[in-house]
């Protein structure tokens, strides 16, 4: 069985949530990933440009968040 990357998860969590107001969560499991697993900033260079704003966005949002 192939398992997605991380880059390619994340992609696919934020395009979901970008393009479907029901998939809000998707958006919400994003920023937990950024939190437990302390994703840096520049991680979002290696995601396509079409999430790379949205993402900027996210982990913008955890840095200012209580833990």
């Amino acid at each position: 069985m192939h398992w997605p990357g991380l880059p390619s998860l994340v992609e696919l969590k934020l395009a979901s949530g970008m393009t479907n107001p029901g998939r809000l969560r998707d958006l919400a499991d994003v920023q937990e990933l950024i939190r437990i697993l302390r994703v840096p900033a520049d991680f979002g260079r290696q995601l396509q440009p079409f999430v790379q704003g949205k993402y900027a966005e996210l982990w913008a949002s955890v840095q200012h968040s209580p833990p």
